[in-house]
């Protein structure tokens, strides 16, 4: 049974969500606060977040930020209607996908489980239950499906699912373009809607990552209106 942590200062949607995911069979915790939330989550991890970004005490922003200093579990962000630059911000930081209020609770439950599907894959490969993959070498890039691990010129890059599951679909064929669609397509279920700006905010904040082991990391290229392509270096 998966656990979720739920946070938001809003006890009206703490109590119909909570209902909502544990008839769907998950384990719930509420925080009203981010500050409760990132205790509590200092003595045991859940297996996916989803936080309100406006909170008291600490908002879902520095909730994210402390989050991503240990731990690599799936984020979802709700948002207001008014929120689209804390929206993209949030993916800049890691977060793994957004749902603005108000909101359809069949959505997020698609949502939770389509992110969830995805470690639970890797999960198995590491365990060796999966089917068997053999680590991909791209140039300077090394990526390794089974363990999740991802080297650039001898240095570890720390990914999200949604980023790795990016990158992977980006470098399996270097100088082939792939459109957004295809792109959501590798990263979401098929029963999860993203737009553009969703896949584009994932690419920059992946990017940035890569920056981290090289300055000059330029390996992805964007083609406006077209989509993105990998280029080995």
């Amino acid at each position: 049974m998966s656990k979720i942590a739920l946070v938001d200062d809003d006890r009206n949607i703490l109590t119909s969500v909570q209902m909502t995911l544990e008839a769907e069979g998950f384990e719930v915790e509420t925080y009203n606060d981010g500050q409760s939330a990132l205790e509590a989550f200092t003595r045991k991890m859940p297996d996916m977040a989803v936080l309100d970004i406006k909170m008291p005490r600490m908002d879902g922003m520095d909730l994210l930020q402390r989050l991503r200093q240990k731990s690599e579990i799936p984020v979802i962000f709700l948002t207001s209607k008014d929120d689209e630059i804390d929206e993209v911000l949030g993916l800049r930081m890691g977060a793994d996908d957004y749902v603005r209020k108000p909101f359809s609770q069949r959505l997020l439950v698609e949502r939770i489980r389509a992110i969830l599907r995805r470690n639970e894959a890797i999960a198995k490969d590491d365990a060796g239950e999966g089917e068997v993959a053999q680590s991909m070498v791209r140039g300077d890039l090394t990526m390794d499906p089974l363990r999740h691990t991802v080297i650039w010129k001898g240095n570890d890059v720390s990914l999200t699912v949604t980023e790795f599951l990016l990158l992977q679909a980006l470098a399996q064929r270097p100088g082939f373009v792939k459109s957004r669609d295809q792109l959501m397509d590798v990263a979401y279920d098929d029963q999860v809607y993203v737009d553009d700006r969703t896949i584009d905010s994932h690419i920059k904040r992946l990017r940035k990552k890569m920056r981290t082991a090289d300055d000059e990391f330029s390996a992805i290229e964007t083609l406006y209106g077209i989509g993105y392509r990998y280029n080995e270096e």
